[in-house]
């Protein structure tokens, strides 16, 4: 497994980790979840799939 490092906001860390809490798992199993979903959704439906993930985290994060 390799470990990969992002630059995020003290807020956008915060949220994230209230996400993971209410689904009770670790705030790296709700990245390695989502980037996984992301990648194995077909080709095609890619695009679609990523613009709707990250609307959604986005519009969490900005809550």
């Amino acid at each position: 497994m390799v470990a990969i490092t992002i630059n995020i906001s003290e807020h956008q860390l915060q949220k994230l980790q209230e996400l993971a809490q209410k689904l009770g798992i670790s705030t790296e199993e709700l990245l390695s979840a989502s980037v996984e979903d992301l990648l194995n959704h077909p080709k095609s439906d890619f695009t679609e799939a990523a613009n709707y993930v990250m609307q959604k985290m986005l519009n969490f994060i900005g809550d």
